[in-house]
């Protein structure tokens, strides 16, 4: 099965699109909080949004692989979510629950691609099984 589709259908365009949204609007808050709106220590810890940068490029492609292990990465964000929104007050917990909102949209997102993509697959390649079928 080709890494990437020939031509992506309806789902498979909105699932990259919402994933690409959450990913973009994961990366500016972890920015934002990080240097504006709540930050901590020398800012350094900006730093943790550079790997979500990575699939970026990944994404635009259709590359089924950025988008399986995306969906492992983005646990990491949100037990960091999880834990910050538990242990922190105000405008940091606020932003954890955003977080943590934001990484079930991008789990969902990459989940609901890689799923229906692997379904096509299978339709295509059963599809292309019965045109090879001698007919009786």
């Amino acid at each position: 099965m080709a890494d990437t589709p020939a031509l992506p259908d309806r789902t498979t365009s909105v699932t990259r699109n919402v994933a690409v949204a959450s990913l973009l609007a994961l990366i500016a808050l972890g920015l934002a909080w990080e240097l504006w709106l709540a930050p901590t220590g020398q800012r350094t810890w900006a730093l943790k949004v550079l790997p979500l940068a990575i699939p970026l490029a990944g994404f635009l492609k259709y590359r089924m692989r950025t988008y399986r292990w995306v969906s492992l990465l983005v646990w990491l964000y949100f037990t960091e979510g999880v834990v910050r929104a538990t242990s922190e007050r105000g405008v940091g917990a606020g932003l954890a629950a955003l977080q943590v909102l934001l990484c079930v949209v991008l789990f969902t997102a990459c989940a609901w691609h890689v799923r229906w993509r692997l379904k096509r697959g299978h339709a295509a390649e059963a599809e292309a099984a019965a045109a090879d079928l001698p007919a009786r």
